[in-house]
């Protein structure tokens, strides 16, 4: 999904784009309220994140225009305090408002309630559809197994870490199967062929893991 950020404030947009970025989102940063129309009308958007103050075109002005030309989600960031800025940007079709300052994590988490994107984890370049039990990547259904899926989500969950056969076997087998342990390799082996050679890193003698995101 693409996500439009616009913010005058280049920490602020550094920062909020490294979030999303880190979600799997595709991100597309404006300085101004004219530069952000312009990735408006020539990138296929999915949300607007905009901050209110902004130079040459503010982003209520923006959003007006946005809404005017599309059905897309438009969320305000504010340093603005008082009711009646809340109930104007509402009014004026914003989908949500929030006050600076903020946590990334918040807006992050707000704008994929408004893009129902709660229930997708999200690791590079793939989209994994927690309730559908279905990976993506770049759109494309990649057709894995139960088991595969099971994999592959417990080790985005644990990214950073380095989990061993044992452990794997228990959190994706359950701890009630006594199978060999290197059945783990076999299924991550047709994993790998799926999602990607590079996401799936092995560690001999101790298991795998996927990479960290960078904070």
């Amino acid at each position: 999904m693409r996500i439009l950020i616009a913010d005058d404030n280049r920490d602020m947009l550094r920062i909020l784009t490294a979030y999303f970025e880190k979600e799997g989102y595709e991100v597309h940063a404006a300085e101004d309220g004219e530069e952000a129309l312009a990735v408006f009308y020539r990138e296929k958007i999915d949300l607007a994140v905009l901050d209110w103050m902004m130079p040459k075109r503010s982003g209520i002005d923006v959003c007006k225009e946005i809404k005017a030309r599309s059905d897309k989600k438009v969320l305000i960031l504010t340093a603005k305090s008082e009711e009646e800025d809340e109930l104007k940007a509402l009014s004026i079709g914003a989908d949500e408002y929030i006050r600076k300052p903020f946590h990334p994590k918040i807006l992050v988490l707000r704008a994929k309630k408004l893009l129902g994107d709660e229930r997708f984890l999200r690791y590079k370049s793939l989209r994994i559809d927690l309730e559908g039990s279905k990976i993506f990547r770049e759109g494309a259904d990649l057709q894995v197994t139960k088991t595969e899926f099971g994999l592959i989500c417990c080790l985005v969950r644990h990214k950073g870490r380095i989990l061993s056969r044992d452990q794997l076997l228990d959190l994706v087998w359950g701890v009630d199967y006594f199978g060999d342990a290197r059945t783990v390799d076999t299924h991550v082996r047709r994993l790998r062929e799926k999602v990607g050679d590079h996401l799936i890193q092995t560690h001999r003698g101790l298991g795998y893991s996927v990479e960290a995101d960078d904070e």
